[in-house]
């Protein structure tokens, strides 16, 4: 009995090999739509003010003025310093919040309640306009002077902006505080450690991941909110701004000059806080978001085509 070893079963032949799916990619006719009404708008607008009667040269002239650079730097110096107030102002009214001592924590409530609910225009014209009701500021043998003279336009800004930027503070410090496990408290109270000490040491460090984010997009606002102080007489860039426009007869073209500065200085502080964010991130993220350079040579590197194996 002889055996066919040249024939083959259905089970020893090989498979065939897939065919290639034909992918069709699916149109989508809105995006292109809303990309084109977006572009004719912009486009519009971009016809509209060429057509206008605006001096353009007059921005980059007064760009570099003395008075503009001054005005940038009242402007940083204020932002600064109401920032400081509102931050520890805000960590103590955050803590008083959650204090257990109901004194404490209503007077914390009320003040968060008050400055919140009041715009900042009205504070910043009660504080200016308290020369009406107290003439003199006696604070015994420290300090005496009349309160027009006390109440400077600096010292309105900085108490108006910086005392109503605690409000918030306090609630953005309350929330990361309350974002750590109370399981860490209780740990650093087992080992012997004070209230203070683990709210130094174990809570604040690890609330500040949540804290971070939000205070700097405060420090932005805080800095376009600054244009307000233009109302109780002080020169920052704004008023400088006004200023030059009403000499020069260019009064669109300076406050787009001052537009320009608001926007120079916000996008500076936005790279710092995204940084500020990344460096915060380290305990909480395997793998840190990448920064805008290595974003950019990623980009650059996938442009490249991959060598084809021969």
């Amino acid at each position: 009995m002889t055996v066919d070893i040249d024939k083959k079963g259905p089970e020893d032949t090989p498979p065939q090999a897939p065919q290639a799916i034909k992918a069709v990619p699916v149109r989508h006719y809105g995006r292109y739509l809303s990309a084109f009404i977006a572009l004719a708008a912009l486009g519009a607008i971009v016809f509209a003010f060429a057509q206008g009667e605006i001096n353009w040269d007059a921005i980059p002239e007064y760009f570099f003025d003395s008075r503009i650079l001054g005005g940038v730097r009242e402007t940083l110096l204020l932002t600064v310093c109401a920032m400081l107030i509102g931050v520890v102002g805000g960590i103590l009214l955050a803590v008083m919040r959650l204090s257990k001592n109901p004194v404490t924590s209503s007077i914390a409530w009320f003040y968060i309640w008050f400055f919140r609910g009041t715009p900042v225009l009205v504070q910043l014209f009660v504080w200016f306009n308290l020369g009406f009701v107290f003439e003199y500021i006696n604070l015994g043998p420290v300090y005496k002077d009349e309160w027009s003279d006390f109440m400077t336009p600096f010292l309105t800004a900085l108490l108006g902006l910086g005392l109503n930027e605690a409000a918030y503070m306090a609630e953005i410090c309350r929330a990361g505080l309350l974002a750590v496990d109370e399981g860490q408290t209780e740990a650093a109270h087992a080992l012997g450690m004070s209230h203070s000490k683990t709210l130094r040491r174990v809570v604040l460090p690890q609330a500040m991941r949540v804290i971070v984010p939000p205070t700097g997009n405060e420090v932005i606002n805080m800095l376009k909110t600054t244009s307000l102080v233009a109302a109780v007489q002080y020169y920052e860039l704004l008023k400088n701004a006004t200023d030059i426009g009403q000499s020069s007869g260019a009064t669109v073209e300076v406050l787009f000059l001052a537009a320009t500065w608001y926007l120079i200085m916000t996008s500076i502080l936005s790279v710092g806080q995204y940084y500020l964010e990344r460096y915060y991130a380290r305990g909480s993220s395997r793998q840190l978001p990448p920064t805008p350079w290595q974003k950019v040579k990623a980009n650059m590197l996938s442009l490249r085509r991959p060598e084809v194996a021969r």
